[in-house]
């Protein structure tokens, strides 16, 4: 198995809370907008045609793939939609690049897209048995194989509570350890089978799949996700226009969470001591925060793509 395609592939992923996107994006014709996060292309191809005469789309992904495919979703839009194999920490650079100062809307879809997950080269499923790898970029320096099989049993259960609130953790770490003693653990089958074997059966028959979990803290751990959110949301802020949007969509509570607070210290403004009764200075909020709870995706849509069940959308406004 070719765990990196080089061929085209007809990849169909279902963009996540459409309507909802379009709507707190208020689009306009001729602004200018960013899909950090382009994917297939699903979002941004409804974003230029009601952006249309002449909007733009500044799309980044940092799977290759992805951006071969939504060169091919967007062709027919010419040099309105420019996209970018980077990741969205280096939207400034991209936006000097392409000599923009200010943008009207940016778009964060962040998770795994539908291709990803559906393709075990990738190794992102526990669905499905291929090579252990979850890197969306294939050049990046650590594969979950790497993690499993390197880190100590006691860094293995921090990083699933943490990342996955695996509850438990310790137990499927130790088994982890002991089976990687007989021979290294190679493939996305033989992890979720020792995984499933580490929790208690009444515990397997309840909810999600019980490999879920810590398939999400690998992938969260192999891919740094969790790690530049806050400080790439500040800095894609900068470049807001007054009465810009930003908006995220997320798929577990620490993205989510990050989201909240980040567009709530945004929003606050005053940075005075605690104690101080009265500002004084005088710093204004950056962001009005549009989603005091996320929204949610409609019972119709959860039907249609059951992948959407877990998606958290909140938005903010850039300050006048």
């Amino acid at each position: 198995m070719v765990p990196w395609r080089e061929q085209e592939q007809n990849l169909f992923h279902q963009p996540v809370m459409l309507p909802e996107v379009l709507s707190v994006l208020s689009l306009k014709p001729g602004g200018v907008y960013v899909d950090c996060t382009v994917g297939g292309g699903g979002h941004a191809r409804e974003i230029l045609r009601l952006t249309a005469p002449d909007g733009l789309l500044v799309g980044l992904d940092r799977d290759p793939l992805a951006i071969r495919q939504a060169q091919t979703q967007l062709a027919e839009y010419g040099a309105r939609a420019k996209l970018f194999n980077e990741n969205f920490v280096n939207l400034p650079l991209i936006l000097e690049k392409l000599q923009i100062r200010k943008v009207d809307g940016l778009l964060y879809d962040l998770g795994v897209s539908s291709f990803q997950l559906d393709d075990p080269g990738r190794g992102f499923s526990y669905l499905a048995d291929g090579p252990l790898d979850m890197r969306m970029d294939p050049a990046g320096p650590v594969s979950a194989k790497d993690l499993v099989n390197q880190l100590s049993a006691a860094e293995l259960a921090d990083l699933f509570r943490r990342y996955g609130e695996e509850r438990w953790a310790k137990r499927i770490a130790a088994a982890i350890a002991a089976e990687r003693e007989r021979r290294p653990i190679e493939t996305t089958g033989r992890l979720a089978e020792i995984i499933k074997k580490a929790i208690p059966a009444p515990a397997r028959r309840r909810g999600p799949h019980p490999a879920k979990r810590t398939f999400q803290a690998l992938r969260i751990a192999v891919n740094r996700e969790l790690d530049v959110l806050a400080k790439a949301w500040k800095e894609a802020v900068s470049f807001l226009k007054p009465g810009g949007r930003i908006c995220v969509i997320s798929f577990h509570s620490l993205e989510d969470r990050i989201a909240k607070e980040t567009f709530r210290e945004l929003a606050a403004g005053c940075k005075c001591p605690p104690g101080i009764p009265v500002c004084v200075c005088g710093r204004p909020g950056v962001l009005k925060v549009l989603t005091r709870r996320p929204l949610l995706p409609s019972p119709e849509e959860i039907e249609r793509n059951p992948r959407a069940r877990s998606a958290r959308l909140r938005a903010a406004e850039k300050a006048g």
